[in-house]
């Protein structure tokens, strides 16, 4: 039984390519990739001629069989167009159906937007929380904003150059005009940029025209005096940590960072609870 690798690929500069994934690229017995041409204008770069198919959204429940064959013969490496596979595409679920079937699932470490945004955004990293790819439809994307408006921990969206405009008019229409904002695009690629400042700023600068290129947005969380969390909320995000198994004192740590309230406070409601 072969092995699944998980292999990262270049989001820019094709210097990102690690030697380990290099490596792997040539040792195993098939490359399944999201979009074949643009994976083999990778692998002619560095002269890779292990046989590719295409796994992608439409054909990933088809393309099931084929992939298994291939690591009951031996090992077998998942790529995507860009970036670390299994974030905001369809390899998750190759990940999880070959975990359903106990083959040994190998991770590599490599580029990915998302982190890289986030470090470079001057924001903080020690908690941050990634929704993905923003909705398409205005009241879509303001449910999701209001959804996290309360939110502590600094968030993390990929969003098209077309729509960066009228998101960042919401972004600050609901989480503020204040809130801090950093707008991360062609991430590792020759025209590189990071525009950070206000919501509102960055409303006002991308208000007439759109980036070209891939964006990542990075956005500050909710200062603890924006929270309004009532007891009966709080009460209920602790309970819901402390049912899947966290320790009292985590807990009360993670719902204070989320609310705002102070962590004894959290802790003492934690004990009455269980009193009770």
């Amino acid at each position: 039984m072969g092995t699944l690798y998980i292999v990262p690929t270049p989001i820019g500069n094709l210097e990102d390519m690690t030697l380990r994934g290099l490596r792997i690229l040539r040792e195993v017995v098939l490359i399944a990739a999201e979009d074949t041409r643009t994976s083999r204008v990778l692998l002619r770069h560095f002269e890779i001629d292990t046989p590719i198919t295409s796994y992608h959204e439409h054909n990933k429940l088809s393309k099931l069989d084929k992939l298994f064959a291939a690591l009951d013969s031996g090992d077998v490496a998942l790529i995507s167009d860009a970036g670390t596979p299994g974030i905001s595409d369809p390899g998750l679920e190759l990940i999880q159906k070959a975990i359903e079937r106990d083959y040994l699932i190998v991770p590599l470490p490599g580029a990915c937007a998302l982190t890289t945004a986030l470090v470079g955004a001057g924001l903080a990293t020690d908690r941050f929380l990634y929704v993905g790819f923003l909705p398409r439809k205005p009241a879509a994307l303001r449910d999701l904003l209001h959804s996290v408006k309360e939110r502590r921990e600094t968030l993390v969206a990929y969003e098209s150059p077309y729509r960066l405009g009228a998101a960042l008019h919401s972004i600050a229409d609901i989480l503020g005009a204040e809130r801090r904002v950093c707008v991360a695009r062609e991430i590792s690629k020759k025209f590189e940029q990071f525009y950070r400042g206000t919501a509102a700023e960055l409303q006002q600068l991308f208000a007439e025209e759109s980036p070209r290129g891939e964006v990542t947005l990075v956005i500050a969380g909710a200062k603890a005096s924006q929270s309004n969390w009532l007891q009966p909320q709080v009460e209920a995000a602790l309970m819901e940590r402390l049912a899947a198994g966290e320790s009292l004192s985590r807990a009360a740590r993670d719902v204070a960072r989320l609310t705002g309230w102070k962590k004894g406070a959290v802790y003492q409601l934690g004990i009455k609870l269980a009193s009770d």
